[in-house]
Formats: structure tokens, sequence, C-alpha cells
């Protein structure tokens, strides 16, 4: 310990006691005299926060404590100068340095705010605050790359969360898959490696692997948000009724707990009690993402085009880079008949998400729309679509139809070729069959593969409804024409 730290110790005790009561503006000024790292820490941080619980109160009292505001941190500029001359004259410690950095990135100072911070865990690598804020200043791989880190297991932990927020989930995944080698019984790296499975929309191995961390830690509420997520997504109630209970008897004043029980209320179609239960989230945490994006989600099941556009704004302004607020976004705009402003949207999300089969069926759907009518990028997407491995099944069909709506039969008979095959190795039926199979025999009817449209024929005599007829009709056809009778026309789509 340092001469002028133990000179310091009652001060520095007194004033860590205002501190633990949220009494920053106390502790900063019992300190005001002590020139020890850890009390000149402690006086500059307690000024930070105390800078900060004054912005929130002003934000309430003039915006609401959901609006929206321009009010900084008036303790920044004091701080700024304080902090650059101790950086200056070597006599700031890696707590310093953090803090520092912290500041520069509120002053929007990001270019400096990273080589403070990169210093900082470089001296001490164990403060996670610190890497923290490194990683939200890691906009692109390029910055990321771009740092001179020293090597230290912390930094594999820096590098799997920058991954993930940088949304290459398939390196995060393996980052933690290798930190797991180390840290075998880690409940957190266990569900950040759920989390990127999440994003990677491999629901059944979140599935399992949250299961696991309710085995291991009944009480936890951190990141079961997630795993209701995946639970309405695959519409399992009784499990998700399970998890609301769950959250809601160990802690009901989380917001996580709210997100989950509003996941609940929303599966149920009680869309009104969703959004309250979001927006009490939100009151717990206004920067909660998820409960901006699954409020837009429920105003957008209620009609409320206005309400869902503003929830879904507050979500992008949070992080820009949240696809499913964007995704929110266009599918509003799509609702209002302004497809121009959904197609925007819509790029935005999958500029961010290019590997989300959904979002680029989304678009293409837009660029169907009677106002705009572009077939030719409808196509486009589709096909993006089937190479993004379309859960769904609706961008080979879509395909097939719009090839047979342009007369390119041969690229139409392709793609229903196509669906069929996955519509039987997924034995699926309905409507999508019926006009596949049609189609097919009829094409080849056309190009006298009489074989072939024999197998499609005697497929659809199965069904019932027109199309059987037209099949019967088919085949009578195709067996006076190899007879060596005349050909009969028959009524059939245009190939």
């Amino acid at each position: 310990m340092e001469e002028d730290d133990i000179v310091d110790g009652d001060f520095y005790l007194l004033a860590k006691s205002y501190f633990d009561c949220r009494e920053y503006r106390r502790a900063a000024h019992v300190l005001r005299d002590q020139n020890g790292k850890k009390s000149v820490f402690l006086r500059s941080y307690a000024l930070y926060l105390a800078g900060e619980k004054r912005k929130e109160e002003e934000m309430i009292e003039l915006e609401g404590p959901l609006g929206k505001s321009d009010i900084v941190n008036g303790e920044l500029v004091s701080l700024e100068r304080e902090l650059s001359t101790l950086r200056k004259n070597g006599t700031i410690d890696p707590f310093g340095l953090y803090l520092y950095g912290l500041v520069l990135k509120d002053k929007g100072s990001k270019s400096l705010a990273l080589t403070v911070l990169v210093e900082s865990v470089n001296s001490y690598p164990w403060n996670w605050s610190a890497w923290s804020e490194l990683q939200s200043l890691c906009t692109t791989v390029d910055v990321l790359n771009s740092l001179k880190l020293n090597n230290h297991w912390m930094k594999d932990f820096f590098l799997a969360s920058a991954y993930q927020e940088l949304r290459k989930h398939s390196e995060s995944l393996k980052q933690y898959e290798y930190l797991k080698g180390t840290f075998v019984f880690s409940n957190y790296i266990q569900a950040q490696i759920a989390k990127a499975q999440y994003n990677l929309r491999e629901f059944e191995q979140v599935e399992a692997i949250f299961e696991e961390l309710l085995r291991n830690d009944p009480y936890r509420v951190e990141d079961m948000d997630m795993y209701s997520n995946v639970l309405y997504a695959k519409e399992c109630y009784s499990a998700l009724s399970y998890l609301a209970h769950r959250v809601f008897i160990t802690d009901k004043y989380r917001p996580e707990s709210c997100c989950i029980i509003g996941n609940y209320y929303s599966l149920k179609g009680q869309h009104e009690k969703a959004v309250v239960y979001f927006r009490r989230a939100l009151k717990l945490n206004r920067n909660y993402l998820s409960a901006w994006t699954l409020m837009g989600h429920e105003y957008v099941e209620m009609k409320n085009t206005p309400a869902a556009i503003e929830a879904y704004r507050h979500a992008v302004d949070i992080n820009p880079c949240d696809y499913r607020a964007w995704y929110g976004l266009g599918q509003a705009y799509e609702m209002m008949s302004m497809p121009l402003y959904a197609l925007y949207y819509f790029k935005k999300s999958v500029f961010l998400q290019p590997n989300d089969s959904r979002l680029w069926i989304a678009m293409a759907k837009c660029y169907e729309t009677e106002q705009l009518h572009m077939t030719e990028e409808a196509m486009k997407c589709y096909k993006r679509a089937v190479n993004c491995n379309d859960r769904e099944a609706i961008a080979l069909h879509q395909l097939a139809k719009l090839n047979s709506e342009l007369g390119r039969s041969e690229e139409a008979a392709y793609y229903y070729k196509k669906d069929l095959e996955r519509m039987e190795a997924e034995d699926r039926e309905g409507p999508n069959m019926v006009e596949t199979l049609l189609y097919l025999a009829q094409y080849y009817r056309q190009q006298k593969r009489f074989e072939e449209s024999e197998i499609y024929c005697t497929r659809l005599l199965d069904y019932t409804g027109p199309e059987k007829e037209t099949a019967k009709s088919l085949l009578r056809g195709m067996r006076i024409e190899q007879a060596g009778g005349p050909s009969m026309d028959v009524e059939h789509f245009p190939p």
C-alpha cells in the first residue's frame, strides 16, 4: 500500500461508507483534500455517479421516465480535466484510467477513450467493467482487431463477448467452447453458449442448456428472458407458464421477470396484459432493449402501429445493431401500406443479420406488393432466403410461382421439384403440395415426358377437388396420344 493511501485511511473508510449509502457528494466532499490513488479514484467516481444521478432526476422531471432527453452529466468537464492531468503526470492507476475512459466515452471522444481503456485493461485485466466499456466502443471487427491487448484469459472472455455483440456468433461460440474447457462448471459460460446458439437459431440446443442451468441454479433469473423467447417461439405453453411462475416467486421486480411474464401473456393472446409487464420492465430499466422490442411486437398484434413504431425507435436508439427492432419497423410500415419505408428498414435488418431467411422473405414480399411490383428483386430475395436455410419453407414455393407467372416454365419446374422434395422430407401436406404436383404433371405432359407426368397425376388422384379431375383428364390424354391417337387439349395451368 502506498504512503498516501495509509494517510488517507480514515477519510477513505468514511467516504466509502457514504458511497455505499449512495450519498455520492458527501463521499466526494470527505476526500476533497486526499491525494492517495484509492481516494482520488473514489472521489472522482463518486462525483461521476452524483452527476449521473442528477441527470436521471432531470430526465424524469423534464421528459418522464420513458422519454428521450439531451441532458448530460454535469461533472464530465471537470473530471476530464483532472483525470487528463493525472494521466499526463503518470500518477493515475488502472481504475482511474477506467473512469477516464468512461468520461471520454460519455463526452464523445471515442478514439482517445479506446486508447485509455486499453491501457487500463492491460495494467489490470481483472476489471470487467473496463472490458465492458471497451467492448461498447468496438463497433466493427476492424476496430476490435486493431486493439493492442496483452494475452490473458480475461482477453478471451472479452473477445467472446465482443464477437457476440458484433453478430459473429459462430466465432463467439468457438471462443466460449474454448473457455469452457478451463471453466468447466461455469454457469455464465453455459448461458453465453446458449445465447450464441439462440442467435444461430439452434433452439433445441438452447432449450437443453437452459434446462440444465435451472437444474443447477433453480433461482436463476439472469438470461431467463432468452429462454422464455425460445419457449414462446416453440409455443410451449406449460413450460413458459412454469418459468413465469418460478421467476415471479423468485424476484418479480427484475426486468427479466417482467419480460418473461409478458411473453407468457403474449403467447396466451392477452396482448394488453403483456404490454403492462413490458412497461413495468422499462420502469425498472429504461434501457432494457428486449422490453422495447417485445412491446413493439405486442402493439403490432394490437394493430396500434404508431405505438409500435415508437417502441421500435426506442430500441434502435439504445442499440442500432438490434436487427429485430429494424425488422419490426419494417413490419409496421408495411402494415401502413408504405412499402418504400418498409424496404428501408428491412434492408437495415438484413444488413445486420444476413443469414436469417425470415428477413429476406419479408423484404421479398415487400417487393411483391402492388405499389412496387418488383418481381425480379423479390426473386433475388427469395433466392437468398433459400441459401439461408428457409425454415418456414416459403421461399422455394414463391420462386416457383413467380417463375411460372413470368413464363419461365423450366425454372418454375426446377423450384417446384425442389419444394416437393422438401415437403416430402418434412412430411408436409396442404395446398402447396397439390399445386406443386399439378404444375409438374402439366409441365412434363407438355414436354412429352409422359412417364414422369403420370407419376404426379397418379399422386393427385389421392386428393379431392378439381385437381383430381384435371389429373384424370391428363392421364386419358396421354394414353390416347401414346396409343397413336390425336392429342387432347386439357385445361391446365400455363407452364
